[in-house]
């Protein structure tokens, strides 16, 4: 598959979940808890149904991974050359708490990497898309505008953090910073922020799962970005049995040692 070929069905497709989202958004809707304590909504299960009727009827033959759906043996999707990884609604506490800080993310992996990614803000009614071998850009008002990080970080250091999940260890890399600016968002929303500019670096010191990161990292890495576990290699997928993350740092500007200032923070 040419993921060139797939960004506006896909990105038609994330638009349509976030009409569903908002639909229930603005209703008093319940919340439930998984397993795992975090929050699920008829939102979350809205938007996984649209998405995987919408993957299944474009591309049959692409195996899906989805946060609200049971997680595929290894010994399984070990065989996968490629396959659809998806959240549904990436910041459910953001949507809880209403303040529009919530995305839906469509990755599609290729050989361990994102080489096509979409994260829709449906409050915002705004669309970002990282594509490899096009690059990234913001589809906002019908219209289209490239995007591309930082390439030299401000003064003070622009540092986007977790709404919701911040700690002592980003405490501690701050102080190591100096002089900075903490931007606090939630969801996936930190990464693009990175992406355009915004902010230069996000350091995740904290636990996430595959889905929450994957369609964001391919907009940061096309936009000239990085997405770094903290010994220097790249964010990777489908690689073990578990699906969470190791810590890893979203790189914008270039220009400092980020992973120097986190070495000894895990």
């Amino acid at each position: 598959m040419n993921p060139a070929e797939m960004i506006n069905p896909i990105v038609d497709l994330a638009v349509v979940a976030g009409e569903a989202i908002l639909e229930v958004y603005a209703t008093d809707f319940d919340v439930q808890a998984k397993g795992d304590e975090s929050p699920l909504t008829l939102a979350d299960l809205a938007s996984h149904r649209c998405i995987v009727a919408g993957l299944r009827a474009l591309a049959p033959e692409i195996p899906i991974i989805s946060e609200e759906e049971g997680l595929p043996a290894f010994a399984e999707r070990a065989q996968w050359p490629q396959y659809w990884l998806i959240d549904p609604l990436d910041g459910t506490r953001e949507f809880v708490n209403r303040n529009g800080e919530f995305t839906v993310n469509i990755a599609l992996i290729d050989n361990h990497r994102p080489v096509l990614g979409i994260v829709h803000v449906p409050v915002q009614a705004k669309t970002y898309v990282g594509c490899e071998g096009i690059g990234s850009e913001l589809r906002e008002d019908d219209s289209v505008t490239s995007i591309h990080v930082a390439e030299t970080s401000a003064a003070p250091v622009r540092i986007v953090g977790s709404r919701s999940h911040r700690g002592t260890s980003l405490d501690a890399f701050l102080g190591k910073v100096g002089e900075s600016e903490l931007v606090p968002m939630g969801s996936s929303l930190k990464f693009c922020v990175v992406a355009e500019g915004g902010a230069d670096v996000y350091p995740r010191l904290g636990p996430t799962s595959e889905w929450d990161t994957a369609a964001a990292q391919a907009v940061v890495e096309q936009a000239g970005g990085k997405v770094l576990e903290l010994d220097g290699k790249p964010l990777s997928y489908n690689e073990k049995e578990d699906i969470l993350n190791p810590w890893f740092v979203v790189i914008g500007a270039a220009d400092r040692d980020w992973l120097a200032l986190l070495a000894s923070d895990e």
